[in-house]
């Protein structure tokens, strides 16, 4: 699976239309490495089998949405980072408002809440308790409804809040058990809510804007355009705090660094009318821009004189301008038509073969002077024009079809190109003029180009690394839990085997289990005193072959029996000897050990009876 592998296309394409969240902002790379370990945690095929199995399940979506989205995040986290936020920053957001004005903080990308309490925390130490909850509203927002639901519970267990100054963790955390949450008459200040930086409006007029390591997956146009978005949230004397993971190299007109190091940036004010428009033009609504984008690009092609139509990959008609439903006869109703059900498909001019053409060789095909025969008398000359369409990832999507009518401009195209000749010789006078100082602009661009190129490397290369350090930490995080339920397990295994070793040793019977093949399984303790063998010297052996006082040749049928899931069971008074060479009188009942339902082997119970008549005699 690559990172363009129109399977893995079809994927995000039927996440977004069938459960509205876009992935397709994010980094190419994460996104792949991500979904691939869904599909080996199932042991599909590949991405086809999984989308399949995508459609047949509904829930899988929520555990794909977990996969991808890495919710890694703890309190303090950075420490030297939120000193200096702590002690230069807040400082300044406060020295900046009255004392009755509201601080509005957004922490965006919260997952399961950490980072917003922490602020609270900063925040109330600054203010005071009481102007802290009069004065301050944090905004936490995050994609993941479950992590939100664990965010707006604030309970975390101990071992999470460890990164907590004690002093902090007092004030500020009340402790039950194993379990620590944040104080409820400050977590009303804390506003939890879904929202997605990609698609979302921003929360507006903020003094501090909090995102740590979210920038870094998406792709650098997505990066730019919630940048963008950023800039537009915060006031003026706004800052921007991000993860050590992520810098605003390419943003120096948005943002200006206040400590690059701990990456906290201020907000670079627009005053002038075009800038400010060029900012909130990046909020407009997706999906009311793309359709007026469709509804110009058909008022566009109504406009051209030109017959133009917009044949799809898959040859259907997608648009016909008015010039084209003029000159061929055309109707609204043949849009969404294959071309090759309409005439114009072959006529004036053979153009399936033409597009195909295009297609294949990956560049616009020309057909000059079809003749088309209006009547007997009339001929009119067209010039055709079939152009392929190509993606920003070069796929194919599509055709247009140009039909140019040449037939008065036939006359005055000798003249055209002597013009056209004599342009293009004072074009080259000035070109030849501009290629001096071309070349020594070329020649810095050039050098520019290779530093920002080796700059944008090595900040992709940091963003894939701690990218991959979030995501071992999670498999981390899950390996502890299943260690402490392991431990759990076992310590609760080691408690039964201890009440079963004490059952056994409380009975006054003698107790044998033996397995499917008559091997001894369980030898209690009266089984020792009886026949003087220890369980250490007889567990495994064969019970049949040990020599002991009690004749057990004459309970071999009913040990088999049994073993064979007789449900009968079977008991027998025998004599015997036990292990100080007195002779006994035994009771002896062979019943059947059973497990799901089928024998696994036997139980044989064996009690003193009496000494025998005889002996008790003598």
């Amino acid at each position: 699976m690559s990172d363009h592998d129109p399977a893995f296309e079809h994927l995000l394409n039927h996440l977004a239309q069938s459960h509205g969240f876009d992935f397709t902002g994010y980094k190419r790379s994460t996104l792949v490495r991500r979904v691939r370990k869904r599909i080996d945690e199932l042991h599909l095929a590949d991405v086809t089998e999984y989308l399949d199995f995508l459609q047949v399940h509904p829930d899988e979506f929520g555990v794909l949405f977990d996969t991808i989205i890495i919710n890694v995040t703890a309190f303090f986290r950075d420490a030297e980072a939120w000193g200096y936020l702590r002690e230069e920053v807040v400082p300044r957001i406060v020295a900046g408002k009255e004392d009755d004005d509201v601080i509005r903080v957004w922490s965006a990308g919260c997952a399961s809440g950490e980072e917003a309490y922490t602020l609270a925390v900063v925040f109330a130490e600054a203010l005071g308790l009481e102007a802290f909850r009069r004065r301050v509203k944090i905004y936490a927002t995050d994609v993941d409804e479950g992590a939100l639901a664990r965010a707006r519970n604030g309970i975390y267990a101990l071992k999470d809040v460890q990164a907590v100054p004690e002093d902090l963790r007092a004030r500020y955390f009340e402790v039950t058990g194993q379990r620590a949450s944040f104080r409820p008459d400050l977590r009303r200040s804390v506003i939890f809510g879904r929202h997605d930086l990609v698609q979302d409006a921003p929360i507006s007029r903020l003094d501090l804007l909090v995102t740590r390591n979210v920038l870094m997956y998406f792709t650098a146009e997505t990066q730019r355009h919630v940048l963008a978005r950023l800039h537009y949230a915060l006031n003026d004397t706004g800052f921007l705090f991000l993860g050590r993971a992520e810098m605003l190299l390419t943003h120096g007109n948005l943002f200006t660094p206040l400590e690059l190091h701990h990456r906290i940036f201020s907000k670079v004010p627009l005053h002038s009318a075009p800038e400010r428009m060029v900012v909130l033009s990046s909020h407009e609504n997706d999906a009311l821009r793309a359709g007026r984008e469709a509804q110009l690009r058909q008022m566009a092609l109504d406009a051209s004189s030109t017959a133009q139509l917009l044949v799809d990959a898959e040859g259907t008609v997608t648009l016909i301008n008015a010039a084209a439903r003029q000159m061929f006869n055309l109707a609204g109703r043949d849009v969404g038509r294959r071309l090759q059900d309409l005439e114009i498909s072959y006529r004036p001019v053979e153009l399936r073969s033409r597009i195909e053409q295009a297609q294949r060789d990956r560049h616009p095909v020309s057909i000059i002077d079809v003749e088309r025969h209006l009547d007997e008398e009339r001929v009119q000359h067209l010039e055709v024009a079939v152009t392929p369409l190509f993606d920003g990832e070069d796929a194919y999507l599509g055709a247009t079809v140009a039909f140019a009518d040449v037939t008065a401009p036939q006359t005055l195209r000798t003249e055209l190109q002597r013009h056209k000749q004599e342009l293009e010789t004072a074009y080259e006078e000035l070109q030849s003029t501009n290629e001096e100082l071309e070349t020594t602009n070329e020649e810095l661009q050039s050098t520019v180009e290779e530093l920002e190129t080796t700059n944008e490397e090595l900040q992709s290369a940091n963003e894939e690394l701690e990218t991959m350090n979030e995501e071992l930490q999670s498999t981390n995080g899950e390996l502890q839990t299943i260690n402490v339920e392991m431990r759990e397990r076992t310590v609760e295994l080691d408690r039964l085997n201890a009440f079963m070793e004490t059952v056994l040793t409380s009975l006054r019977a003698a107790v044998v289990v033996v397995d499917g093949d008559l091997h001894v399984q369980i030898w209690n303790n009266r089984a020792e005193d009886l026949w003087g063998l220890r369980a250490d010297e007889v567990v495994g052996r064969r019970l049949l072959s040990l020599d002991i006082g009690l004749p057990v040749g004459e309970i071999a049928a009913a040990l088999r029996h049994a073993a064979d899931g007789d449900s009968r069971g079977e008991e027998l008074v025998l004599t015997a000897l036990n292990r100080r060479g007195r002779t006994i009188e035994c009771r002896v009942t062979v019943s059947p050990l059973v497990a799901g339902g089928a024998s696994r082997g036997a139980v044989v119970l064996i009690e003193e009876v009496a000494e025998p008549a005889a002996a008790a005699g003598g």
